[in-house]
């Protein structure tokens, strides 16, 4: 039986491949149903977003099944009671990413709350 903190890494690995996942991405209401709404995040391009900025790019049709993000190497560890830091590579249309995302669980279930990303080669 896994320990607690293997469920709370589990949850939030969750959260994040459903964020990833196309066509959740393309629904501002499910992409908001995962954001804290102190979200926010340094983009790899160094560009800073909130949860409008990232709605207003999601939300713009280019979002297709075609734009999947291949996820490697994901791992998690839990910061503090309700806090979860995962880490992850991302592959976006030949674009590869280290990924690093702070997941927080609220009153109405996990949020991501941080994200950040770092091109790589």
């Amino acid at each position: 039986m896994p320990d607690d903190s293997e469920h709370l890494v589990q949850a939030a690995v969750e959260g994040e491949l459903r964020l990833l996942d196309p066509d959740v991405r393309a629904c501002a209401d499910r992409v908001l149903e995962l954001l804290d709404p102190e979200f926010h995040e340094i983009g790899a391009s160094g560009r800073r977003w909130d949860a409008e900025s990232i709605l207003a790019v999601t939300g713009d049709g280019s979002v297709t099944p075609e734009s999947a993000v291949e996820v490697s190497e994901m791992s998690g560890a839990v910061l503090a009671p309700g806090v979860v830091h995962l880490t992850y590579r991302s592959d976006h249309q030949g674009r590869r990413a280290r990924r690093s995302s702070v997941w927080r669980l609220t009153e109405t279930g996990w949020r991501l709350y941080f994200h950040q990303g770092t091109l790589i080669d």
